[in-house]
């Protein structure tokens, strides 16, 4: 059998006190640092995972804004385009009113210059009749006579221009058409 000595009996006290001065001056200790250290460690852990979801959040938040911002940015290009499309239009259109205006002024002007012309000529084309006729018939006509002769060749003269006018208008009307 075991035969117990005192040494071992000694022993085992010295064993038991050494547990109970170990546990009480260093494995309390260490456990509780060991606790405290978990529960650091625990807790860095939560926070970083709410920093992760703040984080994920933001970035969902600011994604949307950037669409937000980039179909604000669409908006308001599209709304320049129109708007520059319908200035250029109203430009176009008033270069056109302009453009006929002074056409229209061009030709009001040649149709005033055309006419007094016209009476410079028949002016002219009546002094003429008036001395060739005089030096044809070698005497002077009256006064009452000439002017009678001079509205008759007048009046011939100015139908054969309105014919060669209207010609010439119905020709040239033709040919803005073409334009």
């Amino acid at each position: 059998m075991l035969d117990f000595s005192v040494t071992f009996i000694i022993t085992i006290i010295n064993i038991a006190v050494l547990f109970i001065i170990l546990r009480l001056l260093l494995f309390k200790p260490v456990t509780k640092f060991m606790a405290e250290r978990a529960k650091k460690i625990q807790d860095s852990i939560e926070q970083s995972e709410k920093d992760k979801n703040q984080a994920k959040a933001m970035l969902a938040q600011y994604e949307a804004q950037l669409k937000t911002a980039e179909a604000e940015a669409e908006t308001i290009l599209q709304n320049a385009r129109e708007h520059a499309k319908d200035e250029a239009e109203k430009i176009i259109a008033k270069g056109r009113v302009s453009a006929e205006e002074v056409l229209e002024r061009a030709r009001k002007q040649a149709e005033t210059e055309r006419q007094a012309a016209l009476v410079i000529f028949r002016e002219e084309a009546t002094a003429l009749v008036i001395e060739a006729a005089s030096r044809f018939l070698d005497r002077e006509i009256k006064n009452e006579d000439s002017l009678s002769y001079a509205e008759m060749l007048l009046k011939e003269v100015s139908s054969l221009n309105a014919r060669s006018e209207t010609s010439r208008s119905e020709t040239s009307h033709s040919e803005e058409d073409k334009d």
